[in-house]
């Protein structure tokens, strides 16, 4: 059963913009130390950034209710697997919320869809629930 979704479209430009000027402390504001080690590790890091911005605004808008405020940008955290497939790490709040969530005797799966262009990063995200511990 599909729990909640979200999508997120981010202007890669503006990214770029707010990472130039304030460089080390976007990208410690914004993503895990795992995160940064990944992206600041490629050339360019504003795609991977701007990717990872997106995905995180897409679990937030996915884990949302009526009575719930803003998670920590920390709390959501985005990696890729072995075979490059993007992943979801909640920790925190968003844990938490997804906990609150999450009817009895189910488990929790989250899903998340990255892409960009030139100008823009997109992420989509589905959490769902299965029957069975």
């Amino acid at each position: 059963m599909i729990l909640g979704i979200g999508t997120d479209i981010c202007d890669i430009r503006r990214i770029r913009k707010i990472y130039d000027r304030h460089t080390d402390r976007f990208a410690a504001k914004v993503l895990t130390a795992a995160e940064r080690e990944k992206c600041l590790a490629r050339m360019d890091p504003v795609p991977c950034l701007s990717k990872r911005f997106a995905a995180k605004e897409a679990v937030a808008k996915a884990l949302a209710s009526e009575q719930t405020g803003a998670l920590s940008w920390h709390d959501v955290e985005i990696y890729n697997d072995q075979s490059g497939r993007p992943g979801v790490l909640l920790h925190g709040d968003a844990a938490e919320r997804l906990r609150a969530m999450l009817p009895e005797d189910h488990t929790a799966h989250i899903r998340v869809s990255l892409s960009d262009e030139v100008d823009f990063a997109v992420a989509f995200a589905v959490v769902e629930a299965r029957p069975g511990c």
